[in-house]
């Protein structure tokens, strides 16, 4: 549920995008405002439950991999995100984004796990969820039907730039999360480790800025108003939400995949923003079918992950 509810807030990324590119607005800016503006609300809230002073302490001791990770988890991943914004519709980005569910399940073998044994603590190498990986393909399924009809009229420009700069996206955020998560372990919360990556990613953004600067000079005032609810959304509540369900998963393979697969929420969500704010054209008949698909992915997910075995 937790990571349902994030796919409706990470929805947000994806339709206010593509407004701010249909605006005018720089795709750079849209990346680097949002991270930007994500930092106040997270030092506060860390602040509050008095948690700053233990993380700045570790993030100064281990300064490359709070660096390299959250570069990669955070600048790597929203980065490209807002590049294709400029060149497809939000559901075409969105849709892209699902890839993401089984780029999380493949990443699989490059994370250990510890398995209790008779004679203690074993770490062994995490293998692919097969059946997850399975079901992953059934979401897969129902997100190509939904746009079966409107991807029929792309230009070859909009499909290259509007999916491969996603495709390095997909793979990105999960490894970044799932390096953090476990150099973190259980040393910090949620809240510590959103922070952490957050002012960890600041060197990236502050060189992207510059280039921003440098291409399209500063950002209007309506980029800004919107990078604000984006960062808010999308920066804060969504991405809090569904590091608290990663988190609740303990690093066990089948249960992560299913909490990743639950992003797919983000394709009907993004679809139906398009339609109420951007003014969209109507889904097609496939993509009824495409949406139960969806959902059903979702469903046996939920069920895999609460078994033994898989």
């Amino acid at each position: 549920m937790l990571g349902i509810l994030a796919s409706l807030f990470f929805a947000v990324t994806f339709v206010l995008n593509r407004a701010m590119d249909l605006s005018g607005g720089s795709w750079i800016w849209s990346a680097v405002l949002r991270y930007v503006f994500m930092v106040p609300p997270l030092l506060i809230l860390v602040l509050a439950r008095r948690n700053l002073k233990p993380l700045l302490i570790d993030m100064r001791q281990r300064p490359m991999i709070w660096l390299v990770w959250s570069t990669v988890g955070f600048g790597i991943f929203y980065a490209p995100l807002c590049f294709a914004a400029d060149y497809g519709p939000s559901w075409l980005v969105a849709s892209m984004w699902q890839i993401t569910i089984v780029a999380g399940s493949l990443l699989a073998p490059f994370f250990h796990t510890a398995i209790q044994t008779e004679s203690g603590l074993k770490i062994v190498r995490s293998s692919i969820p097969v059946k997850g990986l399975a079901v992953s393909l059934i979401i897969l399924l129902g997100i190509a039907l939904i746009q079966l009809q409107q991807a029929q009229v792309l230009t070859a420009k909009e499909i290259t730039f509007g999916i491969l700069p996603v495709l390095m996206a997909a793979f990105a955020y999960p490894l970044g999360n799932r390096k953090m998560m476990a150099a973190c372990g259980e040393r910090f919360d949620t809240y510590q480790r959103v922070l952490g990556m957050t002012l960890a990613s600041l060197p990236f953004w502050l060189i992207l800025s510059l280039i921003g600067v440098a291409k399209v000079g500063l950002p209007s005032g309506n980029q800004m108003l919107q990078s604000v609810i984006v960062a808010l959304s999308s920066g804060v509540i969504a991405t809090i939400l569904f590091f608290s369900a990663t988190d609740m998963t303990k690093g066990n393979v089948r249960k992560l995949a299913a909490v990743e697969a639950t992003q797919s929420g983000e394709v009907i969500f993004a679809l139906l923003g398009e339609l109420l704010i951007l003014h969209g054209p109507y889904p097609t008949l496939w993509s009824i079918p495409g949406m139960l698909l969806v959902v059903l992915g979702m469903i046996l997910h939920s069920f895999l992950g609460r078994g033994k075995k898989g």
